[in-house]
């Protein structure tokens, strides 16, 4: 089936997808989403990656949506031919090999160029192209620990703790789409391609934002401080009657909070009266505040809190977060009509556009289901696309 542009946005591009894990399929799904004709290369044998598990799984289905698959094999001389002839008409690549891969291939930057100057090169590492670390395996943990955010998260004491989701994986996806997207607006001005880079360690400590920018500019390291904020109170999860909210009401929310908890005193009592004490008293403010919450529950505190401007807001599991009224009507969940697992629901883009909005118009692809069709697209014959697969090259 050819290209179904998922919108008009982005529906001229042709972005040629040869990433794997997570970092790179992200990237390669928002130009997927926003209606780029996204070819997601793959190895002839089927083989996951160990990281996002078997095709058929949540994940994959959920990284691949709104693409093409094709086999190729880029190390066979026929296959590293017709990835080249499909440079010529493409605007993009990305992929997210170790850095010494590519030029071991022939497929680094100097050489796509050379067949297309208008080529945009996206590439995601661990660590970099370049450097002590950089033909290192990768992986998000191994980021969120080098990137400080394993030590800034937990309580005090009990040892470093990841991020439940891969936040270093995603991040460097995003970062590097705004990368080709920015490439791309000056391609507009120098009819020219370039080398985007991204990797999860850089990306990670850019995560890291204040706390970072706490150290580079006031030589302080933060340590772990649970569910408190490091810097502000009150703002962290507060016990209720039947579990805990989030309450974020630091500086001019101060007093608003005391008075919708019917407890004005509070604002002037002398242990809490500024800010600086506030989180210097942090753990005889949160016993206070524990006590007066546990009257309610927390849905009940949540209306009432709400309600006077107070910011604040449960702690859902993931059941709970597709069941939030506010969710649903975002539309957060997307279902997809799959051809063999029937219909399926998966994250729909988060990103809003008024005129040319994402979409999810088909499923993740089959191994290979769209090989011939890119083929024959990019001017082969039906006798050469099967020499191809004779000689392994597809």
């Amino acid at each position: 089936m050819p290209h179904i542009p998922a919108s008009a946005a982005l529906n001229q591009l042709v972005v040629l997808d040869l990433t794997r894990a997570r970092a790179g399929p992200t990237c390669a799904r928002q130009f997927a989403d926003f209606g780029a004709d996204v070819i997601k290369i793959e190895e002839p044998v089927e083989g996951g990656d160990g990281i996002t598990g078997e095709r058929d799984g949540s994940d994959f289905q959920n990284l691949h949506r709104n693409k093409r698959s094709m086999t190729l094999n880029l190390k066979k001389p026929e296959g590293l031919d017709a990835f080249m002839r499909m440079v010529l008409r493409a605007d993009i690549v990305i992929e997210n090999y170790r850095p010494d891969v590519k030029a071991r291939l022939g497929i680094d930057y100097s050489a796509l160029s050379k067949v297309n100057p208008r080529i945009i090169l996206a590439s995601i590492s661990g660590f970099g192209q370049d450097g002590p670390y950089s033909n290192r395996a990768g992986l998000d943990p191994i980021a969120q620990g080098m990137g400080g955010l394993m030590m800034v998260t937990g309580k005090p004491g009990e040892g470093p703790m990841r991020a439940g989701a891969a936040v270093a994986d995603m991040t460097a996806g995003f970062l590097a789409t705004i990368g080709i997207l920015t490439a791309l607006y000056e391609r507009e001005q120098s009819g020219r391609g370039q080398w985007v880079q991204a990797s999860l360690l850089q990306s990670q400590i850019a995560l890291m934002d204040f706390q970072a920018a706490r150290f580079l500019m006031e030589g302080e390291v933060a340590g772990q401080a649970g569910n408190d904020h490091p810097t502000f109170m009150p703002a962290s999860a507060y016990r209720t009657r039947d579990g805990y909210l989030n309450i974020t009401s630091p500086g001019r929310l101060w007093p608003r909070l005391c008075d919708a908890l019917g407890r004005s005193e509070l604002a002037t009592r002398a242990e809490f009266a500024t800010a600086a004490l506030r989180s210097q008293n942090r753990e005889q403010l949160k016993d206070v505040l524990n006590e007066i919450l546990a009257s309610k529950n927390s849905s009940e505190w949540n209306e009432l809190l709400n309600a006077a401007g107070v910011p604040c807001g449960p702690i859902y599991r993931m059941d709970e977060v597709f069941a939030d009224p506010q969710v649903r009507h975002l539309k957060a969940a997307a279902p997809v009509q799959h051809p063999r697992l029937g219909r399926i629901e998966i994250l729909a883009q988060p990103v809003g556009l008024s005129r040319t909005p994402a979409a999810i118009v088909r499923a993740t692809p089959e191994l290979g289901e769209h090989t011939d069709e890119v083929l024959a697209e990019t001017g082969y014959t039906d006798d050469e696309i099967e020499a191809l697969r004779t000689r392994g090259a597809i």
